[in-house]
């Protein structure tokens, strides 16, 4: 199975690649925060239980988010892999995350980070911000904050990854196309190399 943790800060188009990837490979992609909307509003076990954690403002806890990610792998047995998009953040999601897929005699085949830099990533955002009406894309305060928070929260991530070959940082500017080209590049590698 071809399954891809994809990185990148708030901007990057890592949306945009994914549909790409999933289409290209027969992949699912899977957002965490597309992940909690479901079950919660779709009121399942595991949504009533996210739901309880953060009523009262704590954290979901992770084996709620790896139970989460378990019940959609498994509404999807006829796929090539998922792209998980937003997840893991820290190490030990990274390490639930490795062994729910050794569970199934899976692994993680790479680890994409589109690399961005701050400015390019809050042009994007501001006039996105002001094209879709969406209040948290307008203030580069908050934006920079953010960015900051996805540097501080993926970077031990990615170093965990690399140790075992499996993170690559490719060029988030150019093209839709072209970053495509650099993604798949590297998915083609890797699965070469398997």
């Amino acid at each position: 199975m071809i399954n891809i943790i994809l990185f990148g800060p708030p901007g990057s188009g890592k949306g945009t690649q994914a549909s790409k990837l999933a289409e290209k490979y027969n992949l699912i992609h899977i957002s965490t925060g597309d992940l909690f909307r479901y079950e919660m509003s779709n009121d399942t076990p595991l949504g009533q239980l996210a739901k309880s954690f953060m009523s009262e403002g704590k954290l979901v806890p992770d084996q709620v988010t790896i139970d989460m990610l378990k019940a959609k792998m498994e509404r999807h047995p006829d796929v090539e892999g998922f792209i998980f998009d937003g997840f893991p953040r820290t190490i030990p999601q990274a390490e639930a995350l490795i062994t729910l897929l050794e569970e199934n005699g899976e692994e993680i085949l790479a680890l994409i980070a589109l690399d961005v830099d701050e400015d390019e990533i809050i042009h994007r955002l501001t006039r996105r911000g002001k094209e879709a009406g969406r209040a948290d894309d307008m203030d580069e305060a908050i934006i920079r904050n953010r960015i900051q928070v996805y540097r501080n929260e993926t970077q031990p991530v990615y170093d965990h990854f690399a140790q075992f070959g499996k993170s690559h940082l490719i060029k988030g500017v150019g093209s839709i196309d072209e970053i495509f080209d650099g993604i798949s590049q590297v998915v083609e590698s890797r699965l070469d190399n398997c």
